[in-house]
């Protein structure tokens, strides 16, 4: 079959490869599409733990059933799914377990014409939505809905700040909490970024270059937010804090931007602020996300699709950070 694997460092290459046999309990899906996150392009570059070469890389993917191992019902022959990335989370919910792991590495991805997981990581592709769009939907939606529904527990009239809107998970954040009633608001460094924001439902927005936006944003959304979601933390996490609404919760699920240098603990004790970490989503929360969508009808936000062989321009693109948007590979 035809993949892209990563061979080293910055090292990726289109050809053919061996195809995959499912195990015990597995299906190999004939996959139609996969989308990027910033999860592989940090593999590439190799700024991401437990590396290994090669690897076929890609956790997002959509496509039909095309061979079950042993144990595994006949009825899944010939569905249309998409797949659960969230591999092994384990028995709690509060937090995932010690085999928890995530499609793309180390068990071979999505970028590939085929690939083998557990039946019980797939789900219906949606109705409403096609190839593509199914494809951009579990990474960052799942993402996306235990940081802002699981984890800040967010509520409808609630004023809800999204940082750093435009990518993928930002967005399906926007998009979430919008169905859900909140009020919501959004940061980015680019003009365009928070206009698109606005035409999803966003109220307002505030440019993260400035340095009083914090102030700003205060005082535009009376009074600050009672949720903020990001993925960034770095020294840009204490605008944040001052952002935030007393009693409010900052939800975080990436440190793109590094560590935190200083935490002001006094701003966070004394204006009862709870900072909550989050990582993917366990079994409940991808049932509760799919249910969502599919009832609101909700669809991901592509901002470009390339054919598998180009996938070395869709790379290219996620790097520049010029999208708004999941960037969509299809096979």
């Amino acid at each position: 079959m035809q993949a892209i694997t990563f061979t080293a460092v910055d090292s990726l290459c289109f050809g053919s490869v061996p195809e995959p046999k499912p195990a015990q309990g597995e299906v190999c899906v004939l996959l139609r599409a996969a989308a990027l996150n910033h999860r592989d392009l940090w593999i590439l570059r190799g700024q991401y733990a437990g590396l290994q070469w090669p690897i076929i890389p890609g956790s997002d993917g959509a496509g039909v059933v095309s061979e079950l191992g042993a144990g595994v019902s006949r009825e899944l022959l010939g569905r249309e799914v998409i797949i659960n990335p969230a591999l092994g989370w384990g028995e709690s919910a509060a937090a995932q377990g010690q085999a928890f792991s995530i499609l793309g590495l180390p068990r071979e991805g999505t970028l590939a014409e085929r690939v083998c997981v557990p039946a019980d990581q797939l789900a219906p592709r949606p109705e409403h939505l096609d190839w593509c769009e199914a494809a951009a939907l579990p990474l960052a939606g799942l993402t996306a809905w235990r940081a802002l529904v699981s984890r800040a527990q967010v509520r409808a009239g609630e004023r809800v700040l999204i940082s750093g809107i435009g990518g993928g998970v930002a967005l399906f954040a926007l998009q979430f909490a919008v169905a859900l009633g909140a009020e919501v608001w959004a940061t980015s460094s680019s003009p365009e970024k928070l206009v698109r924001a606005a035409e999803l439902g966003a109220r307002g927005g505030f440019l993260y270059t400035r340095s009083d936006w914090a102030r700003e944003a205060v005082e535009q959304s009376g009074g600050g937010f009672d949720v903020i979601i990001d993925s960034a933390g770095g020294p840009g996490f204490e605008s944040l804090i001052d952002a935030a609404a007393a009693g409010g919760r900052i939800a975080f699920y990436g440190s793109t931007r590094g560590n935190v240098p200083e935490l002001a603990l006094r701003k966070v004790f004394w204006r009862q602020l709870s900072l909550l970490g989050s990582t993917m989503g366990s079994p409940a929360d991808w049932a509760a996300m799919l249910d969502f969508v599919n009832r609101k009808e909700l669809r991901p936000i592509i901002s470009a699709h390339y054919p598998l062989a180009q996938t070395a321009e869709a790379f290219a693109l996620m790097e520049r950070g010029e999208q708004l948007g999941k960037i969509g590979i299809t096979i």
